[in-house]
Order: structure tokens, then sequence, then C-alpha cells
């Protein structure tokens, strides 16, 4: 069962249902395409069978490797940047008590996942360690390659920090890599050093990888039902891959809709969330959108905002600011927790008018107001709704947003799987720091510095 909901009514007066609903005809043809792997990047569509390929044997797996680690470790680092640690980020986040990491082991009951790799900065990791030389740590790398920069980095400070804690053969025994089958810097490492590892698929880019065990393995960690996250995902498949229409498929719906807004002028698209939990949601989905779509100039710029804390903010910008901008809410029916507003006999704040409510009904009102105003500020609002955050709901929207930025991505005719752009400054990068074969190079941009 699909719990998942998508609204576009509040996109009327600014593209007509008949725009939105003139792509089902290609839609239809680009999830053939996809199904039947014919399209552009057609070599990394491994991600579409995810739910149906995880068996139990790899969810068994991770989970007792999860509880050796929960044994073993108060911290569990996961080094990896991009969609090699967004996913797992995004899901843990969400389902997290929001000061998790001033809670206890025993209160958590899992150990509290870090992360590093995703940055290069000095100050960040040599903090991290001050943490690390006090309690007990594990960590997992991962990197198909084991090159790229970030988390190459942070692996080679950590495994030497780990080591010279616990001795080489204990730090082993901590470290499990993540990388590719056969072959790579990691690869060849892992299997020189003994460490247990879990394979990327060759057909699963990174920011499509969360139903790998790069994002599976930090999820059972951190202490979540990993069968009811790839449970989700599964029904969430089982919709977007067969139904056909718009009104049956929402990932049609939201890919036809956040195209029509393209075509009409709206070339920024803000996803909305008003739970801090899902603030690594909106990262996740930045990403995954950023990367699939940006491409021979065309694009929709995706971009995040916390609401209602960004209200006081960004919300000048959005209400009366350039209309260039389509918002997307992520809005949630039910919290986790029960909460109500106290009443006071002075009322000195004014506020005994919502005394005795709970206060995630005074978000919800405060979600609905906000969403009139924006509409009625010439901002279009799409609506994806979620019954609660749990496992199973989590699988199912991030199996939807992949999906849908497939599509999406076919609509604008662009390969959604490559990202050729992220190389430019790589290669900048390597020829300042005076990386072998990059001579010329170095010389030239150190002049453009001057």
């Amino acid at each position: 069962m699909v719990d998942l909901k998508i609204n576009t009514d509040k996109l009327e007066g600014f593209v007509s249902k008949a725009a939105i609903y003139s792509y089902q005809q290609q839609l239809v043809l680009h999830q053939e395409t996809l199904l039947n792997k014919t399209g552009k990047g057609n070599d990394f569509l491994g991600w579409i069978t995810l739910p149906d390929e995880t068996d139990e044997a790899m969810l068994g797996s991770i989970m007792q490797d999860a509880r050796e680690i929960a044994a073993m470790a108060d911290i569990y680092v996961v080094v990896g940047i991009g969609g090699s640690y967004l996913g797992a980020r995004a899901v843990i986040e969400a389902l997290h008590h929001n000061f998790a990491g001033l809670l206890t082991k025993q209160e958590r009951k899992a150990p509290l996942i870090v992360y590093a790799g995703n940055n290069i900065s000095e100050d960040y990791l040599a903090d991290l360690m001050d943490v690390l030389d006090r309690y007990d740590y594990a960590m997992t790398v991962i990197s198909k390659s084991g090159t790229t920069t970030e988390p190459a980095i942070a692996f080679r400070v950590l495994r030497r920090h780990l080591e010279q804690k616990y001795g080489k053969d204990e730090a082993c025994r901590r470290i499990i890599a993540i990388t590719d089958k056969s072959r790579g810097a990691l690869k060849n490492l892992a299997d020189a050093e003994g460490y247990k590892t879990y394979v990327v698929p060759d057909d699963v880019g990174g920011r499509y990888s969360v139903l790998t065990p790069v994002g599976l393995l930090p999820i059972a960690v951190a202490g979540f039902d990993i069968r009811r996250f790839v449970e989700g995902a599964r029904a969430m498949k089982q919709l977007v891959t067969t139904a056909k229409t718009m009104d049956e498929n929402p990932a049609f719906l939201y890919a036809a809709a956040r195209n029509a807004m393209y075509a009409s002028g709206k070339p920024v698209e803000i996803m909305v969330n008003y739970q801090p939990s899902l603030i690594y949601i909106t990262e996740w989905w930045k990403q995954l959108y950023g990367e699939s779509e940006g491409k021979q100039n065309r694009g929709i710029f995706p971009a995040g905002v916390s609401f209602t804390t960004d209200l006081h903010s960004m919300g000048q910008y959005v209400q009366e600011g350039l209309r260039i901008i389509f918002e997307t809410v992520l809005s949630i029916e039910k919290p986790k927790r029960d909460l109500t507003v106290p009443a006071e006999t002075d009322d000195a704040d004014g506020l005994n008018f919502v005394a005795g409510k709970r206060l995630h009904e005074v978000n919800r009102q405060a979600e609905l107001g906000t969403l009139l105003a924006h509409v009625d500020g010439q901002v279009p609002n799409i609506v994806i709704s979620l019954p609660q955050i749990n496992e199973h709901t989590l699988g199912q929207l991030l199996y939807f947003y992949e999906f849908a930025c497939a599509l999406s991505g076919y609509l604008l005719d662009v390969n959604p799987f490559d990202q050729p752009g992220v190389e430019a400054y790589k290669k900048n990068m390597f020829a300042l720091l005076g990386k072998p074969g990059f001579e010329k190079q170095t010389e030239e941009l150190r002049k453009r510095l001057q």
C-alpha cells in the first residue's frame, strides 16, 4: 500500500491542468524506456529494481553487522560524500530523536552516527578526532573508486587514528568498506587488510544508492528497520513502474507538474518542510535533482527552506522577490510526539487563543496559511503529503523522488544519470595542489589567480 499523495491544485491560475496532462504520452514512453533500459544513461539503471532484489540474505547480513557494531561502538563514522552519505543521513535524521546527540547510547539504543569525508575542513576532522579519542567507535568508508578526494583523505586520517587507538587487527574488525565488486583503490586495500566489504553495484550511481548497503548499513546501525524501509520502496516501485495515467501515478504527476512550471518561466523549485528532522531529506533531494538535471544549460534549480524558521528570513524573498519560484511542500499529517500549548492566567503574550491546542495543529495552520499567502504572491505550490514519518513512508518517498527524477530528466532531454560537470573543480584543485601530470594547468591557473 502506498500512502504518499500529491496535490497540484495550487498550480491552477499559473499553469493549466491541460498543460500538465500534455506530458502524459511522453511519460508513458519514458516509463517504458526506463524499464526496458533503452534511454540515456541506461547503464546506470540498476536502482530501479533494487527494492525487489534486496533479499533477506542481504538484509540479514547487514542487520547482523549492525548488532556487532552496536556492541563495540558508541559512535559510528560514515565516511562518504554526495550520494554515499546523503541518503542514509536523510533517513536517519528523519527518524532520529531531534537531539539524539545529547542522549546516551542506552537511550538511543544504537550508536550515534556521525559523518566524515563530506568536506575537506581541517577543523571539522580535527574536532571529530577529539571526540573519537573519548569514545569507542567503528566506521564504514563508502567509495566506488577509493580515490574521491574528500572521503579518501578522511579515511586515510581516520584509519590511522583507529589503528593507533585499537591496534591494526582490532581496527580491521571495526572497518567496513562499501565499494566496487572487483576493482579500485578501496577494493584493493580492503582485500589486502581484510576489511569486510559490501558492494556498490556497477549500474547504480551514488545519488540513487540509498537502497544498497550504502544507505542500508548506516540506517541499520542507527537502529532503524531496514526491512520496512525496503518494503516501502517496493510498494512505491510497484505503483510508479506500472501505473500509466497521471491520476494513478504520483511520479508522472510530479515530473509533469515541475516541467510545466519550468516551461511557464519558473526555473527555481524550493522544497519546503515544516519539520526540522526533514532538513536532510531536502539536502538529499537537492543533490538528486540538481546533479541529475543541471546539464546543457538547462534544468530546474533545486533549493530548500525549513518553515516556519525560514519564514523569518527567506520568507520575504519568497513572498515578494523575483517571480521565478515554485514551491513543493513536504507535508506530514501526524507527528511522532504529543505536546500542547499551556494556558496562562495573565495571557501577557496573547497566546491563550491557542492554549490547549497541539503544537502540530498550530504548525499545520501556519503551513496552510503560508501556502495561501505564497500562492496569492504568485508562487505556485505542489504539495506532497505523508501520513507520518517512519521507515515505510520514507522508503516510499525516496523511491518516488528517484523515479520522478528519472522521468523529469528525460522530459528535459538530458541524461539524468551522469554528472560530467562535477569534474571541472577537481581538475583545477589537483593542478593547484601540484598533482603529477597537471603541471601545465598548474602554471596557467596560478597566473589567473594572481
